[in-house]
């Protein structure tokens, strides 16, 4: 949700030491060649408190990973399983990542602080541990484009060039290294419930579904959800509407994940890991990210599908406390939630009021296929059409006829010649310009015009499967 962060004082919680002893292992952060700043999130730094870090000591806590005061002691990488493209995989863990430190917010709210990039665990396998400049340059990029648009995100806290000259197959090599650091609200995901059924550790699944509920609150269940009083089926529930109206935020800001692995599906429905991601250039539903993607699993207009899918498995890995029937009812719900959040974020960035699920759906069915029939991305539709201005003649138009503005066409954004975008050919050119003259311009340039975005489209809708605005 793009609101301005409100300040606050540093205040460590490591709350994650309570099961520690068996959710991660101590490890050592990479030795790194040199540490040169790249990107400070001055936006949210202040949030938890880390605003009056210099440079040096920056440098410091996210390049060197020197403990922040009264926090872990140690960064912790965490061990879970996961379905990769839906193939069961009980080798994988946090192979280049760690947990540096967790904190709350003005809030109250429990943050974590993790990291990519910063060096080889025991989960490793044959991986280097490293992140790409490039890498880290396209998740400041996704980070910031989604919280402008809406989708409840991670941030990306950091970004320190590190010195080492990477070869991946990916991208032309030798390539520029560098270790990011994210600000999240959770680092739990369904891949840590599913490592926990591999084990049968019944004792350790409830106490890990008893610190999300107690740290990650959310409403309880409907009144006539069946075991709506176990925590389990509680804690379902909550994932469940989270991720239904995390699916809707990525559909309607035209967003392609691209890695919908259930290691990459966190439990407070928030959106991280960003890989092969992109925009959709136009409407199209078989649009994939992913160049491995081959037979399209996360295309653009499967990604709902896929998430659900992967509610099921969490649904499947609680099953070793709770009957299915309570777990299956609490599935049941994702299709209704999806839609109800579909049509409420549509309508706030088209900027129009809403008139019902039904009818905003309607809208939302004709938009799309007006956006296909006419080759439109997501992006050029929505700037074309704020607040039902410009309305084409035909379906479309007709339905937007009936719906009246929610929101200002007086920013100057909405008088530009085009709208801001994050497509592909716009993150080839910022990092051409990092990567051949060593040129930082573009991209500050770029996020401050999706900052400027996130602004003029004014507040979003707020997270939902939370007890209180996240």
């Amino acid at each position: 949700m793009f609101t301005e962060p409100q300040a606050a004082a540093y205040r460590p919680d490591p709350q994650v030491l309570t099961l520690a002893d068996w959710l991660a292992d101590p490890v050592a952060a990479a030795d790194f060649p040199a540490t040169t700043l790249r990107f400070r999130n001055d936006r949210w730094a202040p949030a938890v408190g880390l605003d009056g870090l210099d440079e040096a000591a920056w440098l410091g806590h996210f390049g060197r990973f020197a403990p922040l005061p009264d926090n872990l002691p140690q960064p912790l990488a965490l061990r879970y399983h996961g379905h990769q493209f839906q193939v069961y995989n009980p080798e994988i863990g946090d192979g280049r990542g760690f947990l540096f430190a967790q904190l709350r917010d003005g809030a109250g709210r429990l943050l974590d602080l993790g990291t990519k990039g910063s060096g080889q665990t025991p989960w490793s396998r044959f991986g280097d541990g490293r992140l790409t400049l490039k890498g880290a340059m396209r998740e400041i990029l996704a980070t910031e484009m989604l919280e402008s648009l809406g989708v409840y995100t991670s941030k990306t806290f950091s970004v320190i060039e590190t010195g080492e000259r990477l070869y991946r197959e990916d991208e032309p090599s030798p390539t520029r290294s560098a270790v990011l650091v994210r600000l999240s609200h959770s680092h739990i995901r369904i891949g840590t419930f599913q490592r926990l059924l591999a084990f049968e550790e019944q004792d350790q699944m409830a106490a890990l579904v008893d610190y999300c509920l107690a740290n990650f609150p959310g409403p309880p269940p409907p009144a006539d959800a069946p075991g709506r009083d176990e925590p389990a089926v509680i804690l379902l529930h909550q994932v469940v509407e989270r991720l239904a109206d995390m699916a809707a935020g990525y559909m309607v800001a035209g967003f392609v994940h691209g890695v919908l692995n259930t290691d990459n599906m966190n439990i407070t429905g928030e959106s991280f890991d960003y890989g092969p991601w992109r925009w959709l250039p136009r409407f199209d539903p078989l649009f994939t990210a992913a160049y491995f993607d081959h037979g399209g699993l996360y295309a653009y207009g499967r990604q709902p599908t896929a998430i659900h899918w992967n509610c099921g498995q969490l649904a499947v890995a609680l099953r070793l406390l709770a009957d299915a029937p309570p777990l299956i009812a609490a599935l049941e719900r994702f299709g209704p939630l999806f839609n109800d959040s579909l049509a409420r974020r549509f309508c706030w960035r088209l900027g129009v009021e809403p008139q019902g699920t039904e009818p905003d759906l309607a809208l939302l069915a004709a938009a799309e296929r007006h956006m296909a029939e006419a080759g439109l991305s997501p992006d050029l539709f929505h700037w074309r059409h704020r607040a039902g201005r410009n309305a084409p003649e035909g379906e479309l138009g007709d339905r937007l006829g009936t719906y009246r503005p929610a929101a200002s066409c007086d920013d100057p954004l909405w008088r530009a010649a085009g709208p801001v975008t994050n497509h592909i050919d716009e993150v080839e050119r910022i990092w051409a310009a990092i990567d051949q003259q060593d040129d930082w311009s573009a991209l500050t340039a770029q996020v401050a015009a999706i900052r400027a975005l996130g602004a003029a489209l004014g507040p979003a809708p707020g997270p939902t499967g939370h007890l209180s605005g996240v």
